[in-house]
């Protein structure tokens, strides 16, 4: 049997991983065509590489082809697959070195492509400068492009949401100046406006200039380089521009091959993540739908949580095991500067949208207790449904020991809690890690009041 797997980061390899486990060489052969150079890395260390906090890209790789090789797994990279044929049961690849392009056999197949990062029609100048930040070549470029003579010294970045946040300050790390742009009233629109709210402040403190409300128009280029960033409130100078405004599903191979999409754009599966309406083909990760347990609606949420266990999933069903993946509650955490901001379940306009009435509750607390050294401040909200107390989500803003804390709501979520039920819950304290009433107990019981 022979098991071809498009897609050699997270998702795809922890399938061909898990199917080897349970599969000898003999039973089952897998290939892996990866466009990249590299396999199994953590795209979310790309800023911190950037920024010079970690090694890379070599420190970001899991497992490298040569170790998959030893396994039993062959990789092939810089190898894109252009076409699929379902009927025929092949692939179409293009070796992206030698410019040779041919055809492969599967008899089941894992579609594990990733995003895109959304590039807007006004940003397909080709011109030198202009990144999106989705793969280590990515960051590879990135960090060429800040090399290059005369080195680059102001960037915009455009989106603050998790990697416009994360990029503005490795880029400030690098000497330069940093204008964030965001088109909505506050930074971080995945947590509530209020929330987003107290991003602002520390992010101009650390030397960015944040500016919200702001719609980017176009891009002015010259000589092969980005010269600048037009808005509607005037044009900035930019030697760097990144492209933050989120990612798309890689699902447009699928589509061509007539594979059905879901609601989201993304590929739909089963809970065993087999893809729906195409027999023989699994898919995982960044490509793929997800069921939110909290709407109880498909949602595309792309994170490397996900697809490493997404692509586990369909490694031991493909391996003749049995596992599923029960779906996520939107937990999601980032840092910038000493600033942590973290959140889980639905935001207001989430569960409004879901259809929800809702009730809110905002308390201010402290990591530690009050008295002992450290203690800093935080602010935590909880949303819940008016009627039954159901915990819908949580938002925490703050520092130190702030946002893990997460985590608690999360399992809470999870579990469909009550906002009641988690104001009894036994919660570690000692006045080093937490106040005699933690920050997640004191929401909670706010929001059981409000009810």
């Amino acid at each position: 049997m022979r098991l071809i797997v498009i897609g050699g980061d997270a998702a795809g390899m922890s399938a061909a991983s898990q199917a080897r486990k349970r599969r000898s060489r003999e039973d089952l052969e897998i290939l892996a065509f990866e466009r990249g150079d590299f396999t199994s890395y953590s795209a979310c260390g790309i800023p911190y590489w950037i920024g010079g906090l970690v090694d890379g890209p070599g420190d970001l790789v899991a497992r490298d082809p040569a170790t998959f090789h030893r396994d039993g797994i062959e990789v092939r990279t810089g190898h894109d697959v252009t076409g699929i044929d379902l009927d025929a049961r092949t692939v179409t690849v293009r070796d992206l070195t030698g410019g040779r392009e041919f055809s492969e056999g599967f008899d089941e197949l894992v579609y594990a492509t990733g995003a895109t990062p959304v590039r807007p029609p006004w940003a397909a100048d080709p011109a030198g400068g202009i990144f999106g930040v989705q793969t280590l070549g990515d960051g590879a470029a990135v960090n060429a492009w800040l090399d290059t003579d005369p080195k680059p010294e102001s960037a915009v970045v455009i989106g603050a949401g998790y990697i416009g946040v994360e990029m503005a300050e490795a880029l400030q790390r690098r000497g330069l100046r940093v204008i964030l742009l965001e088109r909505a009233e506050q930074p971080m629109s995945t947590v509530d406006p209020d929330m987003g709210a107290l991003v602002a402040e520390p992010v101009r403190k650390l030397g960015i200039d944040l500016r919200t409300a702001v719609t980017v128009e176009g891009l002015e280029t010259s000589n092969n380089r980005v010269r600048a960033v037009v808005t509607d409130a005037g044009t900035l100078p930019a030697d760097v521009v990144v492209l933050a405004l989120g990612v798309r599903p890689n699902s447009r191979l699928a589509e061509d091959a007539g594979i059905p999409l879901g609601s989201t754009g993304a590929l739909a599966t089963d809970l065993r993540q087999r893809v729906i309406g195409a027999d023989g083909v699994w898919a995982a990760g960044d490509c793929t739908e997800v069921l939110h347990r909290v709407s109880g609606r498909p949602a595309y949420v792309p994170l490397g949580t996900h697809a490493n266990k997404q692509g586990r999933v369909a490694g031991i069903n493909l391996g003749g095991g049995y596992a599923t993946f029960p779906g996520i509650v939107g937990t999601g955490i980032t840092k910038i500067c000493d600033l942590e901001v973290a959140r889980t379940g639905l935001s207001s306009r989430e569960a409004e949208l879901a259809g929800f009435r809702t009730v809110t509750a905002k308390v201010e607390s402290t990591n530690r207790a009050g008295y002992f050294p450290g203690a800093v401040p935080m602010t935590v909200k909880v949303i819940a449904e008016q009627d039954s107390g159901l915990l819908l989500g949580a938002q925490i803003v703050g520092r130190t020991e702030a946002a893990k804390r997460i985590d608690a709501f999360a399992v809470a979520v999870w579990n469909r809690m009550t906002v009641t039920e988690m104001t009894g819950l036994d919660l570690g304290y000692a006045p080093p890690f937490a106040p005699v009433w933690d920050p997640v107990l004191i929401a909670a019981r706010k929001a059981d009041e409000a009810l």
